[in-house]
């Protein structure tokens, strides 16, 4: 069974660091490009970083700078170490993987950014 699933959200106070992992099952993770996505309560999903099966990256340019996204092959994880976290953060974090017409979601992890 083919799975993604997210750990490592919670409560941070603005200005705190967090990091997520997204741990792969039943697939070939190494092939995969890999892609974090964040939904904000009344807004729509929003795409934030992208690393490819090659390693390349690319972000969202309001959290270039401050989220760092990257993969273990190894480990069939990825990451998203974000830092400098604001309150407008604040939202449920997946992880996505893809390759040509196959794509996976995970469930979600919830990040609140508040003092």
């Amino acid at each position: 069974q083919v799975q993604l699933v997210e750990s490592g959200g919670g409560l941070v106070q603005p200005g705190g660091s967090l990091r997520l992992s997204c741990a792969a099952s039943g697939m070939i993770f190494s092939i995969y490009h890999m892609r974090w996505y964040r939904q904000a309560p009344g807004m729509q999903r929003e795409l934030l970083a992208v690393i490819t099966n090659g390693g390349t990256t690319n972000y969202l340019e309001s959290v270039k700078g401050r989220f760092t996204i990257s993969r273990d092959n190894a480990k069939n994880t990825v990451y998203l170490q974000m830092n400098s976290l604001k309150p407008e953060d604040t939202a449920v974090y997946y992880c996505n993987a893809v390759r040509e017409v196959a794509e996976v979601w995970g469930q979600g992890t919830l990040v609140t950014v508040s003092s």
